[in-house]
């Protein structure tokens, strides 16, 4: 490792970041301590303080990263697909990068801002992403819709999409007697587009 001085600020804050995701990676939020990144990058904990203004702060931008590495995978999708499929195959990438990275995508949801603090805009667009192709489905198939009736549908479908995999992930779901997650995600998008669709049309 290079000596002290050798690093930039912006270096630090890259290896702090680099860092405190692998420990997140390897053994899960909970394990984060601001003392063990400081002995994985060989500086004080002083010195992570000058980078992040606190643990809240350093995971917000983890979870940012979690966000960006999400969206990445949901945006590398054959756009061509007729919009129920393309559906299909985000749901499926979402349960994919979940079961990859677990830690991960349960910290996104496990953490909230302290004290009442409200969501940095910087944090909130990447969230937003996150749904964007998502909302253009919607969009697509109901041109005469609103946008932000695009987007409430978007978060209804998705929010049964994540109920399905945190049970899966958690090991929960084998009390419902259901082994095939992927199954039962398609069925959850098949079945919330039928009804959606049948309720645009009346």
């Amino acid at each position: 490792m290079a000596r002290r001085s050798e690093h930039s600020q912006e270096e630090i804050r890259t290896m702090v970041l680099t860092a405190a995701e692998n420990i997140v990676k390897e053994e899960g939020l909970a394990a984060l301590k601001v003392r063990k990144i400081a002995m994985e990058i060989g500086y004080t904990v002083g010195s992570i303080y000058m980078v992040f203004e606190n643990m809240a702060d350093l995971i917000l931008h983890l979870k940012g990263q979690a966000l960006d590495d999400l969206s990445a995978q949901l945006d590398d999708v054959d756009t061509s697909l007729a919009s129920r499929e393309l559906i299909e195959t985000l749901a499926i990438r979402y349960l994919d990068f979940a079961r990859q990275n677990y830690h991960r995508w349960h910290m996104v949801f496990e953490t909230s801002s302290e004290n009442g603090d409200s969501i940095p805009e910087w944090y909130q667009q990447k969230a937003n992403h996150m749904f964007d192709r998502v909302d253009a489905e919607f969009k697509r198939m109901a041109p005469q819709i609103s946008a932000e009736q695009c987007q409430l549908s978007a978060r209804a479908l998705w929010a049964g999409v994540h109920g399905i995999c945190q049970l899966a992930l958690s090991g929960k779901l084998g009390m419902l007697g259901v082994d095939d997650t992927a199954n039962l995600v398609t069925m959850q998008v098949d079945c919330f587009l039928a009804g959606w669709q049948q309720q645009q049309t009346q």
